[in-house]
């Protein structure tokens, strides 16, 4: 279409990014707790076990957030493009 702009814009991708990070980190953590990753001054450390979840759930919470980010522009680009036809839209009568 022409009158697309040429770069869509990103939403949602930071959170997401955030989120998968945190949930890697929180893994591993979490291991290092349980001292089954070994060889750290973390590990069998009782306190990483109980951290390291914690940011694996909020690290999930920001991927469905960004997810959710993600999906409403795409609703609200797809609107945007339904309007801009010559057939879609109510204001063409």
């Amino acid at each position: 279409m022409v009158n697309q702009p040429a770069l869509k814009k990103l939403h949602g991708w930071l959170p997401m990014a955030l989120g998968v990070l945190a949930v890697v980190v929180g893994a591993l953590w979490t291991l290092q707790g349980l001292d089954i990753v070994t060889d750290s001054r973390m590990s069998g450390t009782g306190i990483w076990a109980v951290i390291g979840p914690v940011v694996a759930i909020a690290g999930l919470i920001l991927i469905i957030l960004g997810e959710r980010s993600r999906a409403r522009a795409k609703r609200a680009e797809a609107l945007a493009v339904i309007h801009q036809s010559p057939l879609g839209g109510a204001g063409n009568k």
